[in-house]
């Protein structure tokens, strides 16, 4: 059975957690953990593994994880003091990481290996909501520093056949990702961007979607909703890995004064 690609947003630093005693996030993160939480039971199958690219990890060449994430790396500052204590020890998946290299490489991408990096919060955040039982094995994937495009959505492409075996492929980041505009005042912006990415995304034309997603820049505000790319990115991956398959958007709520929204291709 053939597994869908995902790109979901990954909140803001550890949002899912941040009462020590374990109760529910703040109110306004409460839709996407919601979202989040339903993931896997959301798909045919449950997946024997996961490759997962973060808008966390940057390398000049495509670099696959080859350990188990451990120990997390808590890159985010400023929050309270459990949060540098949460963990999600899901094994990893070498094999994963060893056969994507293989369908990278068969078509012309370099592929780096390392295996002591551990999962940013990228990663472990989501999971720790989609998979709280860390039962299912994980391989991180960097994204390409240049941040093209056009090159990421032909990595998806080359990432395609995993859905056929069993693994999720899942783009991590954000829909729209400025931190330096917050608020109500924001949204009515935030608005237009998302609905014109979302246009573009679930365009029914596979080669227009794919064109459309490429020339992204080209969308109302791009540049405001991303000042740097590395969060739009991994939906490139995903969009990539996709195919022809339709791509739908599944989860669109406010953060922050953002329009955040999440999708599903397949």
């Amino acid at each position: 059975m053939t597994l869908p690609s995902l790109f979901v947003p990954h909140g803001g630093g550890p949002c899912f957690f941040m009462d020590p005693a374990g109760g529910p996030p703040d109110a306004m993160w409460r839709p996407m953990q919601a979202y989040l939480a339903g993931l896997i039971a959301s798909l045919p199958e449950r997946p024997r593994a996961i490759l997962l690219v973060s808008g966390h990890w940057e390398e000049d060449d495509i670099t696959m994880h080859f350990g188990n994430g451990q120990p997390l790396m808590y890159d985010y500052s400023g929050f309270p003091a459990h949060t540098y204590h949460l963990q999600w020890p899901a094994p990893g998946a070498p094999d994963v990481a060893r056969r994507a290299g293989e369908l990278l490489a068969a078509s012309g991408f370099p592929v780096r290996e390392e295996s002591v990096r551990g999962w940013d919060h990228g990663v472990f955040i989501p999971m720790m909501v989609a998979v709280p039982g860390a039962d299912i094995p994980l391989a991180q994937m960097s994204l390409r520093k240049d941040l093209d495009p056009a090159a990421h959505i032909a990595i998806g492409r080359a990432l395609a056949p995993l859905r056929d075996e069993g693994v999720l492929i899942i783009g991590s980041g954000m829909s729209f990702h400025n931190l330096r505009a917050r608020g109500p005042q924001v949204t009515p912006v935030a608005d237009q961007w998302d609905a014109a990415l979302t246009a573009a995304v679930t365009d029914p034309d596979p080669a227009a979607r794919t064109e459309r997603v490429i020339r992204w820049e080209e969308l109302p505000h791009a540049r405001f909703a991303h000042p740097e790319a590395e969060h739009l990115l991994p939906l490139m991956v995903a969009l990539g890995a996709g195919g022809d398959d339709p791509g739908v958007c599944d989860y669109r709520d406010h953060v922050l004064g953002w329009t955040v929204s999440g999708y599903r291709f397949g």
